[in-house]
């Protein structure tokens, strides 16, 4: 398995035509357009403009707004941006890279010519698939921690100084990051993996996965907004039936690998 996931991942890294584009999304989102957005918020000198922004805080759930730190409409704007308005990046980047290493993964074999090696290796096909999805997952996890530290970098810089000091990562968003995330990307992962070995070519997966996707990255951002609302418990059990499916469909997506697959047949 950790054969199959290494040279999948030696091969991701010489592909400057794929991680490329992907570093720079990751940089967008995580760094640049926040640190504009938040410099913009808490340096701005119209008054007028950041009290009218800061009064649309009202329609926030009363859970969230009890969660809100600063004295100043600036720290509270911030604050709230920080923690609440920009949460999609880290559901939406991870997500999006993973499943585009995952829609190629299998199907990419075959179209190679390297499936028949990999078909006639002494990894069982449970193998295979195991070593197809740690590699599909690596880039995501990679993402997300990379991103996380530099997000969590622009916000305390940004604004921590209008709220008191270095408040961020937050507990809801530890929850999301380590309980909520991870099940729905082991759940999107495993249909793009069945999609992957059962279509005839990478373009087929890749619609086929975005079409799939699609409805997972919304609900796992509903989710990931009501862990950083505070919902109570309710997001601990939402996480916790999400590993029970993402688990059920990767044994079940087990399957869906096999010998004859990667040979074409």
């Amino acid at each position: 398995m950790l054969t199959v996931a290494r040279a999948d991942l030696r091969q991701l890294a010489q592909a400057r035509d794929f991680w490329m584009p992907m570093v720079g999304l990751g940089t967008l989102f995580f760094a640049i357009i926040p640190a504009v957005l938040l410099l913009t918020i808490t340096q701005i000198g119209d008054v007028d403009m950041i009290a009218r922004v800061s009064d649309t805080l009202a329609v926030l759930p009363e859970s969230a707004q009890d969660q809100l730190k600063g004295t100043s409409p600036e720290g509270q704007t911030g604050y709230a941006l920080a923690v609440f308005l920009l949460a999609p990046m880290a559901v939406i980047v991870p997500l999006t890279i993973s499943t585009a290493v995952g829609a190629a993964t299998i199907v990419g074999e075959r179209e190679k010519g390297t499936g028949e090696f990999l078909a006639h290796s002494p990894a069982s096909a449970r193998e295979i698939y195991l070593g197809k999805l740690v590699a599909s997952l690596v880039p995501g996890y990679v993402t997300v921690v990379a991103g996380f530290g530099a997000y969590s970098i622009v916000v305390n810089t940004t604004v921590g100084p209008s709220v008191g000091g270095w408040f961020f990562p937050t507990v809801q968003w530890w929850l999301m990051i380590l309980w909520v995330l991870p099940p729905f990307l082991t759940i999107c992962l495993s249909v793009v993996l069945r999609l992957s070995a059962r279509v005839s070519s990478t373009a087929a997966a890749q619609q086929a996965s975005g079409l799939v996707s699609l409805p997972l990255i919304g609900i796992a951002y509903t989710q990931a907004t009501g862990v950083l609302f505070g919902a109570g418990w309710v997001p601990i059990i939402v996480g916790a039936l999400a590993w029970l499916v993402g688990l059920a469909w990767l044994r079940k997506g087990m399957r869906s690998v096999s010998r004859t697959r990667l040979l074409g047949v």
